[in-house]
């Protein structure tokens, strides 16, 4: 048992490395990121997250926006608890049938201009979820979608990169 203790106690973490990102290149992004929410809003950028039956393994990846490492407040965004006080709803999951009208109720209190995001491969077509009879299918056989971020799922560092394209790039979607 002391060997044991010991051991543990003199062997360092056993944590994971942190993603090996640019500092100059998280810098040009955050720049690029406040210019744009700035100028197409006047001001900082607010997010609603909404899981709309997902794996949570997007959920992570979005939540990672705001540890230590990406910091989502130094690029003038922050999440908000209320679609009411949101720009841009990120939406992650194949819509279910469950979740379909919630989907429609945050997407209705959303106020305009407002912008939606499918997040990974299930909220773009139901990824591997699709063929099951409790699926509508992607966010956009619900809501229109702005921008679609593939992957399975996406690093935050697709994610920001995805949020300064929406805002340098489109214009909200209507109903």
């Amino acid at each position: 048992m002391r060997k044991i203790l010991f051991r543990n106690l003199t062997r360092g973490p056993l944590t994971e490395q942190a993603p090996s990102v640019d500092d100059k290149a998280m810098a040009e992004l955050a720049a690029a990121l406040e210019r744009a929410s700035r100028r197409r809003l006047g001001r900082s950028l607010s997010i609603r997250a909404l899981d709309a039956g997902s794996c949570n393994g997007c959920e992570l990846e979005m939540h990672a926006l705001s540890n230590a490492f990406y910091d989502l407040e130094r690029f003038g965004l922050h999440f908000v608890a209320s679609p009411r006080h949101a720009d841009v709803l990120m939406v992650t999951g194949p819509v279910t049938k469950n979740m379909r009208e919630a989907l429609e109720r945050v997407w209705t209190a959303t106020p305009d201009p407002k912008w939606v995001i499918a997040i990974g491969d299930c909220a773009v077509d139901g990824g591997l979820f699709a063929p099951s009879p409790k699926i509508v299918g992607g966010v956009s056989a619900v809501i229109p979608v702005d921008l679609h971020i593939r992957g399975c799922p996406p690093s935050p560092l697709e994610l920001l990169k995805g949020l300064v394209a929406l805002l340098e790039t489109t214009s909200p979607a209507r109903k």
